[in-house]
């Protein structure tokens, strides 16, 4: 394992912050809250020296435990205002589960890059269909049959386990496309991180325990044990607040501030994928 270095002094602020940012995000959004997690947890471990072949699969890992107990706090926030759709949540988890396998079997084998492309290009496509506002941009009025619903439940498994996001962004986006409305669509994702958020963070404590002597101190894996401890307690004390921040704006409102919210957190990573070129 790698040394603990004087830059965790930087660290553990920077995650304490991070965590108020993302309890607040799960709570708006329904997302996760990996969208700015992701980022911060590149840059601290970059400044405790975890090797490039294991940095971003170790920041998704860490991402998908974080969001456990906060997506369990934010969509327990939106049940209770009864916004969540069962159906669809009930419809989807088995292809969720299936998704999330898949993508965390891939951490073990997928470059970094990939993982970066993946969680640029999906912030891109949803700013731009959210920030569009356009009634007439729908695939339909109700999400297609039951294979079609399998399928877009898989996918948003894969994409959330490769983004390390609890599937906020993709389901959103998909509800929305099918005429489901936003403050719905926002609910429901937050019921869908509960179901991607575990298994997936388990794969990739799995899918990293070859590569434990790349890996910090404290790491399960490709999951930092540190963290997750520094980052939960202020995501679940922030999580409500950002519930009734969701449930007080305007539809219109709700779509452009998370829009502006996946552009600045994809830009981050398209300027890194760059670099790398």
């Amino acid at each position: 394992m790698i040394e603990l270095s004087t830059n965790l002094l930087y660290m553990v602020p920077a995650l304490v912050f991070a965590g108020l940012l993302v309890g607040l995000l799960a709570g708006t959004f329904g997302v996760g809250g990996g969208g700015i997690i992701v980022p911060v947890l590149y840059e601290c471990f970059r400044l405790m020296g975890v090797a490039d072949e294991v940095r971003m699969p170790l920041c998704v890992g860490t991402s998908l435990a974080i969001i456990i107990p906060t997506s369990i706090r934010s969509a327990r926030g939106h049940l209770a205002r009864g916004a969540v759709d069962m159906t669809i949540l009930r419809a989807w988890v088995a292809p969720l589960l299936a998704g999330v396998l898949i993508g965390s079997l891939s951490a073990r084998f997928a470059p970094p890059w990939v993982f970066k492309l993946v969680f640029v290009s999906v912030s891109a496509v949803l700013a731009i269909k959210l920030l569009a506002g356009r009634e007439s941009w729908r695939l339909g009025t109700s999400l297609p049959g039951r294979v079609g619903t399998t399928a877009y439940g898989m996918l948003v498994g894969v994409i959330s386990s490769m983004m390390g996001t609890g599937g906020g962004g993709p389901s959103t986006m998909v509800l929305t496309l099918y005429g489901v409305p936003i403050h719905r669509a926002v609910a429901t994702s937050a019921g869908v991180g509960t179901i991607v958020a575990l298994p997936g963070a388990v794969g990739y404590m799995i899918a990293g325990w070859p590569d434990l002597d790349l890996l910090p101190p404290l790491s399960l894996g490709y999951v930092s044990v540190l963290a997750f401890a520094l980052v939960v307690p202020t995501t679940l004390l922030a999580a409500p607040f950002g519930v009734r921040l969701a449930h007080a704006l305007t539809r219109r409102q709700l779509e452009v501030a998370f829009a502006v919210f996946l552009l600045v957190v994809g830009a981050r990573f398209l300027v890194s994928l760059i670099l790398e070129v």
